[in-house]
């Protein structure tokens, strides 16, 4: 398994175990899907839920809320920004990202030739968030590291499947 970290904050932001779509000028797609959390109630098979005290009529611990989450940011603890972010400190915050993010490649020592390709992609990958951005909505990793990625979470045209946009230079991966 393959495990993509933010290049600059160092956070799991996702892996080769999700479809990952090249949606083009340096962005990727990631497709997740919707998990129930909290509540579980695992009944062994073959048990006898009643005989075992597991109806749920003894007034057990109902303490979970059993709200659906999304997959990766589950799973690479990925934290939501409540209240979003606006349209226009989104793009303040791009401008400082791409511009670590140049620096933390360079410091990589990756190709000029590489550099550029990124540099040029950028303006593309930025206009199609910023036409999409009510749509979206914000989570960093887990450390919410200043000029860490910010991953943008929307659904496809079928209104069901999840799925996260992230810079793809700005990922670095390494394998469990």
């Amino acid at each position: 398994m393959i495990i993509y970290r933010d290049l600059i904050s160092g956070d799991e932001i996702c892996s080769d175990t999700s479809k990952i779509i090249d949606a083009g000028n340096g962005l990727w797609e990631i497709d997740g899907k919707m998990i129930k959390k909290g509540a579980e109630n695992f009944v062994l098979e073959g048990a006898n839920p009643s005989a075992e005290g597991e109806d749920g009529e003894d007034g057990g611990d109902d303490s979970g809320d059993n709200q659906p989450v999304l997959d990766l940011a589950d799973q690479f603890r990925l934290q939501k920004l409540e209240g979003g972010m606006t349209k226009k400190s989104y793009q303040s915050e791009l401008k400082k990202y791409m511009k670590a993010l140049t620096e933390k490649l360079k410091e990589l020592g990756k190709s000029e030739e590489d550099i550029k390709k990124f540099q040029s992609e950028a303006p593309a990958a930025a206009k199609k968030i910023l036409g999409n951005w009510d749509n979206y909505d914000i989570y960093q990793g887990e450390s919410m590291a200043e000029n860490g990625m910010y991953v943008l979470v929307d659904f496809r045209e079928d209104g069901m499947t999840p799925y996260i946009t992230v810079w793809k230079w700005g990922l670095e991966e390494y394998k469990v």
